[in-house]
């Protein structure tokens, strides 16, 4: 049995997407139907633009989900469908990339809802209020009470259980930074604050859970041709309505992904495909359960490899 998994926010790369698009005609489409969504030329600034700019919250998360469909097309062309996989999942953002895989959203309204959550997200709390830092070494109960011990009337969270020996924690700034010098007492390997724009899931983000539930009203979300891991259930769902509803609490809500894959491990699942940009996800996987076979797609070389694997 096996899964098709879909990354998050951090994975983006100048170029991502680009020899599959040059090799694809159906993975080029992608890219120029999310520039049509949006009304600029987001493939443009993918392929040849400045990194920084990539990274902004608002360009990275239609940019991931652009190349994860541009993948999963590839895939198709040479024949092997979502279908292919017993379960999709997708890290945060990903999970909207691993709904248009499945068809639950058409790509033009993934991208729209990506742009206004990645504006949605920036805007929720001012620039230097929120941090957010990887723990390196404890697990989620132990770095959980470690942002209890550091939230001292402030809001800190364990906000991504990413594997047995990842948690990051999410909140105020001072609060976050307090957290790291906890968790480094408690025996952390490593604890550090994050490159990142905003404190995600976390309750400061609930001005973003707010709009994300008015954009997600004004869109069709069909039954998925393969069932959707949500994070923040650690379980499948197929049902439009509660799909609707667990991606308004996923804003604020703990990204579950070592519970997810540990309960696809427990359905059976032995393979696990990354698809799209990075390899950060496969790594999380092999962590979390030795005994699945993780391998990242996101080239044509990758998906001639895969094809054959699943073929084999």
């Amino acid at each position: 049995m096996r899964a098709f998994v879909f990354p998050g926010q951090g994975a983006q790369a100048i170029g991502m997407g680009k020899a599959l698009a040059d090799a694809y005609p159906a993975a080029k489409a992608v890219f120029d139907e999310v520039d049509e969504a949006l009304g600029e030329d987001l493939s443009g600034l993918i392929w040849g633009g400045d990194l920084d700019t990539l990274t902004l919250t608002a360009n990275a998360q239609p940019a991931l989900m652009a190349t994860s469909i541009a993948v999963m097309r590839a895939l198709e062309a040479e024949g092997v469908s979502v279908e292919a996989a017993s379960f999709v999942a997708g890290h945060s953002l990903g999970e909207y990339s691993a709904l248009a895989a499945v068809g639950a959203f058409t790509v033009a309204d993934a991208a729209r809802l990506l742009r206004a959550r990645g504006i949605a997200m920036q805007e929720a709390v001012p620039v230097g209020i929120g941090a957010m830092a990887a723990i390196l070494g404890l697990d989620f109960a132990a770095v959980k009470a470690v942002a209890e011990e550091a939230a001292q009337g402030e809001v800190c969270q364990a906000a991504n259980d990413n594997d047995p020996a990842q948690v990051v924690v999410s909140g105020h700034k001072a609060a976050v930074e307090r957290a790291v010098e906890i968790a480094k007492a408690k025996g952390a390997k490593r604890a550090l604050l994050l490159p990142v724009s905003a404190p995600f899931h976390c309750s400061l983000m609930q001005p973003a859970a707010d709009a994300m539930a008015q954009a997600l009203d004004a869109v069709e979300i069909a039954q998925p041709k393969v069932p959707v891991v949500a994070n923040v259930l650690a379980e499948a769902v197929s049902d439009p309505a509660m799909i609707r509803r667990l991606l308004v609490e996923q804003v604020t809500g703990s990204v579950r992904w070592r519970e997810s894959v540990m309960y696809m491990a427990a359905q059976g699942v032995t393979e696990v495909y990354e698809i799209g940009a990075g390899k950060a996800l496969s790594g999380m996987v092999k962590r979390i359960d030795r005994g699945i076979n993780a391998a990242a797609v996101s080239t044509p070389e990758d998906v001639a490899a895969a094809v054959a694997a699943i073929n084999a």
